[in-house]
């Protein structure tokens, strides 16, 4: 996903808030692929800005499964930026991400046997 001018602050970098939404993004759909269904987001921790994002720079999000519970999924996700001129590759925040399992009413359920 590339940064685009309006979703930048003040300073001209781009809004941490945008940033955490799209990881949101990559570990709700890792833990639903690995949940077999409906996930919900309920906590985010360690989530550290190691470097700003600049408008241009193409955004990588990467998710590895730490935990599997009952009812949850614990995903870290790193964010990489490919920065231009001159191409190079530069880790730039990174959090862990819990997420549980629903079911059509909103309400926790076992995670797929499967996973």
């Amino acid at each position: 996903m590339p940064a685009v001018p309006a979703d930048t602050n003040a300073s001209g970098d781009i809004f941490g808030g945008w940033i955490m939404g799209m990881m949101d993004m990559a570990a709700g759909s890792t833990a639903h692929e690995l949940a077999g269904g409906r996930v919900a987001t309920v906590a985010v921790s360690d989530l550290v800005f190691l470097r700003p994002v600049h408008v241009g720079d193409l955004i990588s999000c990467y998710t590895t499964l730490v935990r599997t519970g009952h009812t949850s999924l614990t995903i870290d996700v790193d964010v990489w930026a490919r920065r231009k001129a001159p191409i190079r590759h530069e880790r730039v925040t990174e959090a862990r991400f819990v997420m549980v399992a629903v079911d059509a009413q909103g309400k926790p359920r076992p995670v797929s046997a499967e996973s």
